[in-house]
């Protein structure tokens, strides 16, 4: 048989008593949580918005990325047309750059242009429209077209504030004659 505590008189029914009295609730409350279920779902719903931010922000970058894309072909499609027929008709070259993509908002701005140059160390030395005077190397100069495209970029989710810049341009130039 068990003796009698004279000081706490609940320890011998196995009560605790005094200043741990809290403590067989605790274990039985943290004993809830000593089971694996439900923990995925926890931590599903904690990451989740991270997750969800991420992909929207790669959707984001990778719509502004394929837009600079349809931009760059169309000042190449731009391109293409001036070498093959020249730089007599710029308002055609125009079109060809409008029309070289399926993508809506695309614009030949500013149009294109022609102007006479000489070529130096990788780079051209405009003549403006003066293809008669001789190049300092004794060549002749040539005629160079320059192409640009615009499309202004239109965030799809706004919310997300990435530093992308409003309008895509792209811009090149080649030489004709």
């Amino acid at each position: 048989m068990r003796e009698k505590n004279l000081r706490n008189p609940d320890m011998s029914r196995g009560v605790v008593g005094g200043k741990n009295s809290e403590r067989p609730r605790f274990r039985r409350f943290m004993a809830a949580f000593h089971g694996q279920d439900g923990n995925a779902a926890i931590e599903l719903a904690l990451i989740s918005p991270v997750l969800l931010i991420l992909l929207a922000g790669v959707v984001e970058i990778g719509m502004a990325a394929y837009q600079a894309m349809q931009v760059q072909s169309a000042v190449a499609a731009g391109i293409l047309y001036a070498a093959n027929n020249g730089a007599s008709n710029l308002t055609a070259i125009g079109t060809a750059v409008v029309n070289a993509t399926g993508t809506a908002g695309i614009t030949a701005t500013p149009a294109p242009t022609t102007f006479c140059g000489c070529p130096t160390s990788g780079t051209v030395v405009s003549q403006g429209a003066d293809c008669t005077t001789v190049c300092s190397d004794k060549t002749a100069p040539g005629q160079y077209v320059t192409v640009n495209a615009a499309l202004p970029h239109q965030t799809i989710m706004p919310f997300l504030k990435l530093p992308l810049p409003a309008s895509l341009t792209a811009s090149s130039t080649v030489r004709v004659k």
